[in-house]
């Protein structure tokens, strides 16, 4: 079983929502899950960078954190669908306006994510 290393810190709504989405995929599944796109192999075909393990792991926990409801079909093969719950679905205004701010700032956070690490003076003088 998995055990943390670092315990939760819990003291403020970012430590929250930190906890909640920290998760390389878990933005992109909650926008596309909002989309329309409810079944695992439809989220898998539109982030296809992910691999399904770590999709049904992130699935799984923002499942945990009732942001997203998930419905199995009793019929054979089995058949999976996610969709957002009502507190879910409270995150789209605020998903929306962060992609929007990504969107207006392209340039310039594209340069600053691809920008070389800087050298430490520290290290450098060795």
């Amino acid at each position: 079983m998995y055990e943390r290393k670092i315990p939760l810190n819990l003291n403020c709504g970012l430590d929250l929502i930190g906890e909640v989405l920290y998760g390389k995929w878990k933005i992109r599944l909650l926008w596309f899950i909002n989309q329309g796109f409810q079944r695992s192999s439809e989220l898998q075909r539109k982030i296809p960078d992910a691999s399904r393990r770590v999709l049904n792991i992130q699935l799984k926990e923002l499942e945990q954190h009732e942001l997203v409801s998930k419905i199995i079909y009793a019929q054979m093969p089995p058949k999976v669908e996610y969709s957002l719950t009502d507190f879910g679905k409270t995150l789209i205004p605020i998903i929306s306006a962060l992609g929007n701010w990504g969107d207006q700032n392209e340039d310039r956070l594209r340069k600053a994510i691809l920008k070389q690490p800087l050298v430490d003076s520290d290290e450098s003088e060795e």
